[in-house]
C-alpha cells in the first residue's frame, strides 16, 4: 500500500511559512516497503503528520490516499480494519494502560491478531533489557521502559506501514539503536516500511528516504 499525499495542509499550520524542503502542501509519494525518517523541530507538525496519517486527525486542506482511496471515504469499520491489519503506530503519549501490566498490555494487543506466542513476546521482552518488568504495571515504569514496551506493542500486528512518532525520545543510543533493530527486523519479516519522526538524530541508521517539515 502506497501513501500519497496531494497538496496536504493541517488547518493549524497554515498561517505558518513553511520551508522550501517542507512535505507540507506539496505531491509526494511514500512507497510501500520504504524506511522513512521525518526529521524536524518541535512545533513543525510531527505528531499531526502520524495522527493524519493514522486516521485520527482530518482537519487538512489536500488529499491523502491509503493505496487508491482517499482517507476522506473511509468508514468507522474500515478505519478499524486499517488499524488492525495495515497501520501500526507508537504514539509520542505512548498511550498504554497504566493499570494493567506490561504482559497486559502486550498480550490484550497481540490477543486481537494472534500474530505471536507469549514466550516469542517475552522474547523481546528480553532482548529491549526490560524482562524483569513482566509483572510490573505500565503505569509506575519509567518513559524510557515505557517507550520499549510501546515499541513491542506495535509490532503484534501485521502492517503495511509502522508509524512511529519520537519513539526513542528518551532512550540513550544503545537501546535506540537495540529496539530500532527489532524494528527492523520485524519490518523485514512482513517486507513492509516505516515511518520515524525524529527530533534530529538518525540514529545511525540508513534510511531510504529522509521528509522535511
Amino acid at each position: 500500500m502506497d501513501i500519497l499525499f496531494r497538496n496536504v495542509m493541517p488547518y493549524p499550520l497554515s498561517s505558518f511559512e513553511h520551508a522550501k524542503d517542507s512535505i507540507w502542501g506539496k505531491d509526494f509519494t511514500l512507497v510501500k516497503g520504504q524506511k522513512i525518517l521525518l526529521n524536524a523541530i518541535s512545533g513543525k507538525g510531527k505528531s499531526t503528520f502520524s495522527s493524519t496519517l493514522y486516521g485520527i486527525r482530518s482537519d487538512f486542506d489536500g488529499d491523502l490516499f491509503l493505496g487508491s482511496k482517499s482517507v476522506k471515504k473511509f468508514s468507522v469499520f474500515e478505519w478499524s480494519e486499517l488499524r488492525r491489519t495495515k497501520l501500526s503506530i507508537v504514539f509520542q503519549d505512548l498511550q498504554l494502560f497504566p493499570d494493567l501490566t506490561v504482559k497486559e498490555n502486550l498480550l490484550l494487543k497481540n490477543n486481537l491478531t494472534n500474530s505471536f506466542s507469549e514466550e516469542d513476546i517475552h522474547q523481546m521482552i528480553i532482548k529491549l533489557g526490560i524482562e524483569d518488568k513482566w509483572y510490573v504495571k505500565c503505569g509506575i515504569l519509567s518513559m524510557g521502559q515505557q517507550q520499549r514496551v510501546a515499541i513491542i506493542r506495535s509490532l503484534l500486528q501485521p502492517f503495511e506501514w509502522l508509524i512511529l512518532d519520537e519513539p526513542f525520545s528518551h532512550l540513550d543510543e544503545v537501546n535506540s539503536t537495540i529496539c530500532l533493530e527489532l524494528i527492523n527486523e520485524r519490518c523485514d519479516q512482513l517486507k513492509t516500511g516505516f515511518i520515524l519522526t525524529s527530533l534530529g538524530s538518525a540514529h545511525n541508521f540508513k534510511f531510504d528516504n529522509e521528509l522535511k517539515l
